[in-house]
């Protein structure tokens, strides 16, 4: 490695050890895309739906969100809902993650029919700005569940953290907006009207059980059909809102902070969509933490495709599946600009990762 003009040369240990830096780099990638390899090869099934239902339960609601890392539009929870009586998922649901937008459109009609229950619900913005991103999502599945016909009385969470659950100490004063990665939710102010729909309680609109389940939305059927609805229909969404706030590239990057998105928001400043709390270029960040947007990679770093192929259906897009909740590190170089629009890199599931 050259290192940069008027820098002092590395010593042969620091070389060393960022050599060894490296490999353990690529050792680590090699083993997630080897985990993923394994996982995504097995479709999800209804096992674990299943086994929560003969424990009494009578509908069991697997649920997963998408949205929680953009820097503009609403946060998205799909909720599809099982019961003893559900038959195997149709061939091809999968983690939305895994599945070519083309293939997740296609699913979406058998998905409807196939389920007891579904539904998507949303939270905006203005919402996620004035009472965080954890009471947001929450707000977001309520309005979900909302909708159904029967409360079902158990949840499957794609994860380890309980963000569907009602914090059980309600405070006098409202939240200043949570951070992104931080699970200790300060809950929303008592009498909030955030914390009602139609006068009902959040607390009496969701399952009044939740279980979480890590890498759920890769091993439970209904989870991944959930991570369907709601990725087709935010997609959706930020396509259409991409017309009316032209120039911030959301018809491909979806609001997730695409280097052609970030210099957009440098250019332009943010729309009434962005999340302002987060303190993303352009805004005067009054809420929340910093965003190190900076330190992400900027255009001119290419990332490297993977070159193994994953052994699965057609209907799986192999250079989204690096995309999983731990997200496979991708090694850089200097290369030239790509073209704008053509990858977005962005916070989801509480990791870097990319979008196609």
């Amino acid at each position: 490695m050259t290192p940069a003009p008027g820098s002092r040369p590395l010593t042969k240990k620091a070389l060393a050890q960022q050599e060894a830096a490296q490999r353990a780099k690529a050792r680590k990638a090699a083993a997630k895309r080897a985990l993923l390899k394994k996982l995504s090869a097995q479709p999800p099934t209804l096992r674990e739906e299943r086994k929560l239902l003969r424990e009494g339960h009578r509908f069991v609601a697997g649920i997963d969100e998408v949205g929680r890392g953009a820097l503009a539009g609403p946060v998205t929870v799909g909720v599809v809902v099982v019961d003893l009586e559900t038959r195997s998922a149709p061939t091809g649901v999968r983690d939305s993650k895994l599945l070519t937008p083309a293939a997740r459109e296609k699913l979406v009609p058998r998905v409807l029919r196939w389920a007891p229950m579904s539904a998507v619900g949303h939270a905006s913005s203005d919402e996620i700005d004035e009472i965080g991103i954890i009471a947001a999502l929450r707000l977001a599945a309520a309005r979900a569940f909302a909708t159904l016909e029967i409360r079902p009385d158990c949840g499957l969470l794609d994860g380890s953290h309980d963000w569907l659950s009602v914090p059980a100490d309600p405070v006098e004063e409202e939240p200043q907006g949570t951070s992104l990665f931080d699970f200790e939710e300060t809950p929303v102010a008592v009498g909030h009207p955030l914390s009602f729909i139609d006068g009902r309680p959040l607390g009496a609109i969701v399952p009044s059980r939740v279980v979480t389940q890590v890498k759920a939305d890769l091993r439970c059927a209904a989870v991944a059909a959930a991570s369907v609805l709601a990725k087709v229909e935010r997609d959706g969404l930020m396509v259409d809102f991409a017309s009316e706030y032209p120039g911030y590239g959301w018809e491909l990057n979806k609001g997730y902070s695409a280097p052609d998105h970030l210099a957009a928001l440098r250019r332009l400043g943010p729309s009434r969509l962005h999340r302002v709390s987060w303190n993303i270029p352009g805004s005067d960040g009054v809420f929340g933490e910093t965003l190190d947007l900076d330190g992400l990679e900027t255009p001119s770093e290419e990332v490297l495709e993977v070159e193994e192929t994953v052994d699965v259906e057609e209907t799986v897009d192999v250079e989204n599946a690096v995309e999983v909740e731990d997200a496979v590190e991708v090694v850089t170089r200097s290369e030239p600009a790509p073209p704008e629009h053509v990858r977005a890199v962005g916070y989801d599931h509480e990791e870097l990762t990319l979008f196609s």
